[in-house]
């Protein structure tokens, strides 16, 4: 899912291809994209576009007369900016949004439509706000008291949506390994060090990534958002050397989602047990690196 710094790369290649221009056509490939029926979608063609900003994970483009669409890519939801009148429909291309000189297309890989539209009055935009704290925004106090707001593993409340705005299964794993904490810590347990150093980490992990990816998108557009990138310190980096230390990162997948972590940096030593396998494997589930080496060797 593209997250806060990919969700800013497309702002900024976005935002002058079509800020001041007229959206002449808003063009559905699929009936399930559109999550509003008032206004109808017609309602937003011929409108100049005021302004581009992010709500969370959500696009918002500001029309004039007080109308907005705010777009939600996703898991699997992606921006392309194509030659004017670009098709929609068939594999994947869910949607055009026409301007002039170009379209820009939103597409989703896989079966599952899950991206969504909605055309709104501009009061209603804060309906879709989940709530969660700005991070980069924010002062240490602030991100404390988001953080106590509920008792969870760290790795799920920075990545809920009513805690803090933007981050999910990719930069979160990059979060904790800076932050030299577990996944599975839970939040209560967090010492005033821990909190801190957590504040630290997630604000320059979000601002470098963002401003790295900011800065491409700028030279061209971002055609290829992915969760894995190179220079990740442990995010889709299972069994490759943890940068810091050199022990093979380890991952627990569960759902659609994953882990990923440096036993040595995060969890002194421990392996986190895997939710399917070690209840498959119960006792003979390994509890550090050594052992799992070990039962491979065997």
């Amino acid at each position: 899912m593209p997250e806060l710094p990919d969700i800013l790369a497309y702002l900024a290649a976005i935002e002058p291809r079509v800020a001041g221009r007229t959206l002449e056509a808003v063009r559905l490939g699929s009936p399930f994209l559109l999550r509003s029926v008032s206004p109808p979608i017609d309602r937003a063609a011929g409108r100049r576009v005021v302004r581009i900003s992010r709500l969370g994970k959500r696009l918002v483009f500001e029309l004039e007369g007080g109308l907005c669409l705010v777009l939600h890519l996703m898991i699997a939801g992606r921006l392309h900016w194509k030659p004017r009148g670009a098709k929609v429909g068939g594999r994947g291309a869910l949607a055009a949004f026409d301007f002039a000189d170009g379209s820009l297309v939103l597409t989703e890989a896989g079966t599952k439509r899950r991206a969504s539209l909605h055309l709104v009055e501009a009061g209603g935009v804060s309906t879709l706000d989940r709530g969660g704290l700005e991070v980069l925004e924010s002062d240490l106090a602030s991100f404390r008291a988001a953080l106590a707001r509920e008792n969870h593993t760290l790795k799920r409340a920075l990545t809920d949506p009513r805690l803090f705005s933007g981050i999910g299964n990719a930069y979160s794993d990059e979060i904790l390994h800076r932050a030299r904490l577990s996944p599975a810590r839970l939040t209560s347990r967090l010492g005033e060090e821990e909190i801190e150093r957590l504040w630290h980490a997630t604000r320059t992990t979000l601002g470098e990534w963002s401003e790295k990816l900011t800065g491409e998108a700028r030279k061209g557009f971002p055609e290829k958002v992915t969760a894995f990138r190179e220079g990740m310190s442990v995010h889709g980096r299972y069994g490759k050397p943890c940068p810091v230390c050199g022990t093979p990162i380890q991952r627990i997948v569960y759902a659609e989602n994953e882990s990923n972590y440096c036993p040595t940096c995060q969890t002194g030593g421990k392996l986190l047990a895997d939710r399917a396998l070690s209840q498959l494997l119960k006792g003979d589930w390994p509890k550090t690196l050594e052992e799992l080496e070990e039962r491979k060797m065997r």
